[in-house]
């Protein structure tokens, strides 16, 4: 694998590349916007605008996986929904929000963006030793996600310490209009339970799972902080095989910041670090 920097922006969460601009979230739910073909020209890259995600007072969104699904709020949307999980390992209130994504709708006015909540996704087994948590001292049970927007799958996955592996579910990814009203957040709220299960499987162990993505079959997801101890670090899961294709070590290749956002679109695929360094990478031998 190659990378290839392109451009200098301000760190940052995960994101999401689609129509020409780049959303890279920060740890509260914020978003700035970059246009993709400036990032590719320039090499420091002021964002375009900023917008808060709808309802982030209450969600608290840190934002560790974003990514778009392949459905329209409405007909002649620019933008299909936009999926973040909340993980919100960081925040001080007891509803830690495990196993939650929140789905967005983002609209632009010219060069203004804004979002509206459309819908909450939860896993609704996140306490069963069974199937998510695996011990008392999960360091990271708040879990992660990618969507397979062409085949319309929902992959959920999580660290599971005591047996030192991740596991991985899939589910049919919940349409806009499925779920109940909830008063809390004024959307519909879709709930996973284990019944809703279609395929899971145990892969090796992710050392703090950062950004993630779904591309050609295969769910590519960073971890790892700037130590050699858990070092950056990008593992390739196929979901047809259940099988770690590929383990990249970022740290032994020099790239030894906080990886945090991947993305592929239009054939390309994006990686940030949480420092701001943009990269496009290639996975050519």
């Amino acid at each position: 694998m190659k990378l290839q920097r392109i451009a200098k922006t301000i760190g940052g969460q995960d994101g999401a590349v689609w129509g020409g601009y780049l959303f890279r979230f920060d740890t509260e739910g914020g978003c700035h916007v970059f246009e993709t073909e400036k990032l590719k020209t320039e090499e420091c890259v002021d964002e375009i605008s900023f917008f808060q995600l709808d309802r982030s007072d209450i969600l608290k969104p840190h934002s560790n996986a974003v990514m778009f699904g392949g459905e329209y709020f409405e007909q002649g949307d620019e933008f299909p929904l936009l999926y973040t999980n909340i993980y919100n390992s960081y925040s001080s209130c007891e509803d830690k929000k495990e196993g939650v994504c929140a789905v967005y709708r983002i609209e632009r006015d010219g060069k203004s963006f804004s979002s509206t909540l459309a819908q909450v996704i939860k896993i609704g087994f996140t306490d069963n030793y069974d199937y998510w948590r695996s011990c008392d001292s999960d360091v990271r049970p708040y879990g992660n996600f990618v969507l397979d927007r062409e085949n319309g799958v929902y992959y959920g996955f999580t660290m599971r310490d005591k047996p030192h592996t991740s596991r991985y579910f899939s589910f049919e990814l919940p349409k806009l209009s499925d779920g109940n009203p909830d008063a809390e957040y004024g959307v519909n709220t879709v709930t996973l339970g284990i019944d809703s299960i279609k395929d899971m499987f145990d892969c090796e162990y992710h050392n703090y799972i950062q950004g993630a993505c779904f591309h050609d079959g295969k769910i590519y997801s960073l971890e790892g902080f700037e130590s050699e101890d858990i070092r950056p670090a990008l593992r390739i899961i196929d979901t047809k095989n259940k099988c770690m294709e590929k383990y990249i070590d970022l740290w032994g290749m020099g790239y030894r910041l906080e990886p945090e956002f991947i993305d592929f679109h239009n054939g390309e695929c994006w990686y940030g670090d949480g420092h701001g360094n943009l990269f496009l990478l290639d996975f050519t031998e």
